[in-house]
Parts: structure tokens; C-alpha cells; sequence
């Protein structure tokens, strides 16, 4: 699954910013706080308003919280109920900050990094309040400063849009082929290549796998150790 490792230490060692997303890559976010769980909620939420026609048969039985967001920002797009509904998820995110888990060797990687002199911004669907508010609680805050770009109101700039990568990339000043992002999913991989930006995929289990790979990912690791061990060459 990993590249070969004279490629991973090139792809890990060459870039002055490396881009993280934040669920998968830096913490398993809804370890904790059921992700399935959250979406029945943003679901009876919208029928308590009488908006039951809002959703699909299918997306009433979503799993993932976004995918309710983003059905329902597809056919109310900019409306104070997209609004409402996306604050009401962001509200969720940072009770799930209280207990998500830390990915396996991501804290020592971000601090490597750091010690390298690689400069670092997480750049995520998730709510940016949440996670700072994880990067606090996990003594990260001081490797990332104020380079959290996540969610906005705008949902269509979610990701595969690069708009988190492209505003990380104009406050750190930094120019795309200077820069990594590591993601765990087929639209990290799109943001990055439409912002210009090198991609390596970190993937949790075979089904990540495979996504990445039919998406056209060709750099993947599925422990993070892999990147510690091409940092320490």
C-alpha cells in the first residue's frame, strides 16, 4: 500500500507546508460522539420545521452529518435554514472535539514537522472553532497558530473545492508546489490537485484504500509511522 520509500521521503521531505485535513489524518473526530448519530439529529431537526421534503428517502438514511448539509444546501442554497442547520452541526463538532481520538504517531509527526521548520495548516470540511478547539485540548495549538481553515457558511466551497487550500496557502504566503496536503479521502484529493498542490493519501482500512486509488491517488501510506520513519531518512 505505501509508496516505495525513496518517493515517500522525497514527498515528505521536500515541501516547506504541509496541509493537513483533520478528520482521519490528525484524529478519528467522531471517535467518540457517533457521526450516524448526529445525522438522524440534523435530520429530525429539518422535520421539526416541517422541511421533511427537503431530503430523499436515501439521504433520511444518511450516516454522514455532511451529507444531510450538503442535500439540503443543494435545494435551499444561501437560505437561513442552511444556515441554521450548518451552525446546529458545527454546535455537534465541538461537543465530538471533547472526545475525539488522536490518529496513531499524528501528534509526533506534526511536531517533526514543526522541528523541521515546515510550516502547517489543517485544512478541513470540519468547523474550524472545533478544530482548534481539539488542538488546544491536545497541546497542537502552538504547531498550527491561527492556520485552521475549515467550513464557512458558503457550502459550495467545500471540499473537492480547494477554497480552505487555497486560503491556507495566501496566509502562509506559500506557493502550491512548495506545499503537501495530506488527506483521507477522494475530495482532498481533488482540492489539492485543483489548488496546485502535491497529495499524499493516508488510509485507515481497505475501503479508503480503494477510493483513494480509483480517484488516481498514487501516493499512499495507511500508518503515519511510514512519515516518520522517511523524515528520519
Amino acid at each position: 500500500m505505501t509508496s516505495r520509500s525513496e518517493n515517500l521521503q522525497a514527498l515528505i521531505t521536500r515541501p516547506r507546508y504541509v496541509l493537513f485535513d483533520f478528520d482521519g489524518p490528525i484524529c478519528r473526530f467522531f471517535a467518540g460522539h457517533a457521526a450516524d448519530r448526529v445525522a438522524v439529529e440534523l435530520v429530525d431537526w429539518l422535520d421539526e420545521r416541517g422541511m421533511q421534503h427537503l431530503l430523499t428517502d436515501d439521504e433520511r438514511r444518511a450516516t454522514d452529518p455532511w451529507d444531510v448539509l450538503r442535500a439540503a444546501d443543494r435545494r435551499h442554497h444561501g437560505k437561513d435554514l442552511v444556515v441554521e442547520l450548518e451552525e446546529r452541526l458545527t454546535q455537534e463538532e465541538l461537543l465530538a472535539a471533547s472526545s475525539a481520538s488522536p490518529t496513531a504517531h499524528a501528534d509526533l509527526l506534526v511536531r517533526r514537522l514543526v522541528e523541521r521548520g515546515v510550516r502547517l495548516a489543517v485544512t478541513t470540511n470540519n468547523s474550524p472553532d472545533a478544530a482548534r478547539r481539539y488542538l488546544v485540548d491536545h497541546g497542537l495549538e502552538a504547531c498550527f497558530g491561527p492556520h485552521v481553515y475549515g467550513r464557512t457558511h458558503d457550502l459550495s466551497l467545500l471540499k473537492p473545492h480547494p477554497d480552505c487550500l487555497l486560503r491556507a496557502l495566501a496566509a502562509l504566503d506559500a506557493e502550491p508546489a512548495d506545499a503537501l496536503m495530506v488527506g483521507d479521502s477522494p475530495s482532498d484529493l481533488v482540492a489539492a490537485q485543483r489548488a496546485g498542490v502535491a497529495f499524499l493519501g493516508y488510509v485507515r482500512n481497505d475501503r479508503k484504500e480503494q477510493q483513494l486509488r480509483d480517484a488516481g491517488a498514487e501516493h499512499l501510506v495507511s500508518s503515519l509511522e511510514d512519515l516518520l520513519r522517511a523524515l528520519d531518512g
